[in-house]
């Protein structure tokens, strides 16, 4: 029997290629393996999205991106978090065996923190909400990237309190952090992030894709001076997109035959071979959102239906029924 396999991702803004091979790419290459579960965290997006229309538009997106990438709606069942109202139900019964000091070494609660900013109870409870989605499905695996596997933990911290104190219930789920998955960098350095405004769109236009890769901070380095590849962020680049003329391009950069201005334009050359195929199959998706919509409903229709028979369970173990 296939091990299930869940994971999903928030709709707040247009995807980068970050989010593609820190997670969105093991999805695609996991959907024959695995019994796969992708869905859009529309619940999660409430933290930060205050506007109807925009969550609506950015969830039926993001569907649209999934399946451009390649996710079969036939090997994975895609669908909207929030049409598994389940989902907060244990969550609610997670927050009651979990403590706020646990709650407040989490990531997301820590960065807030130190950055002085006023945190909502949505953000600072994200992780046992977190903790429901993959736990209610009986997930067994969880592909994440490095920076994100405190969720796993998290998850797995719950399931065993849970069954500690109420008997064997919930599996206990793995991370998948894949060696080759690191974390993504943007162009200005730091990690991608679309708070950070340094990624580069997964969709992006070739005008956008030119000026994102020419804004490329690099040092000062002539033409002819050997340069050291792995400081080089546009060679990060290079790596990410992999192919078999990177030995030759490392190389160069070795051995000083290669300016940073040339390296720029190969990979404009090589980000729009990359992308070019992934946007025209995007342009015909959104041509039928009802199409996509059908997929959302089908998969939500699944999903609950496991949801509906785990809840029964727990509340029975912890005396609601």
């Amino acid at each position: 029997m296939q091990k299930t396999l869940l994971s999903g991702i928030k709709p707040t803004g247009e995807l980068h290629i970050g989010n593609y091979f820190g997670a969105m790419r093991q999805f695609v290459d996991f959907q024959d393996k695995y019994r796969s579960f992708i869905f859009i965290a529309n619940y999660h997006a409430l933290t930060s999205v205050a506007n109807s229309e925009l969550l609506r538009k950015l969830s039926l997106e993001i569907a649209m991106d999934f399946l451009a990438i390649g996710l079969d709606p036939k090997k994975t069942t895609l669908f909207l978090q929030s049409d598994v109202p389940e989902v907060t139900e244990l969550a609610w019964i997670f927050n009651n065996i979990t403590t706020v000091p646990y709650l407040m070494r989490a990531h997301a609660f820590k960065d807030a923190e130190a950055k002085n900013k006023e945190v909502n109870v949505g953000l600072f409870d994200y992780p046992i909400l977190m903790a429901a989605d993959i736990l209610i499905y009986g997930s067994d695996v969880v592909p994440v990237g490095q920076d994100q596997k405190q969720h796993v933990e998290i998850a797995r911290d719950t399931a065993q309190k849970f069954n500690r104190i109420f008997g064997n219930t919930f599996k206990v789920p793995e991370p998948i952090i894949l060696d080759e998955v690191k974390t993504v960098i943007g162009t200005d350095g730091r990690k991608m992030s679309k708070s950070y405004g340094n990624g580069i769109g997964l969709f992006a236009s070739d005008e956008e894709i030119k000026k994102a890769v020419m804004s490329i901070p690099t040092d000062s380095k002539s033409v002819n001076e050997p340069k050291d590849p792995t400081k080089c962020n546009v060679f990060a680049f290079h790596e990410l997109l992999g192919g078999k003329d990177l030995p030759e391009l490392k190389k160069r950069y070795l051995s000083g035959t290669i300016g940073y201005k040339e390296s720029k334009d190969i990979l404009v050359e090589r980000m729009k071979a990359f992308i070019g195929p992934m946007r025209k199959r995007r342009e015909e998706i959104a041509k039928d959102p009802d199409a996509v919509l059908k997929i959302l409903r089908d998969g939500g229709e699944v999903v609950r239906k496991e949801a509906k028979k785990m809840m029964k369970e727990v509340r029975e173990k912890v005396g609601l029924i």
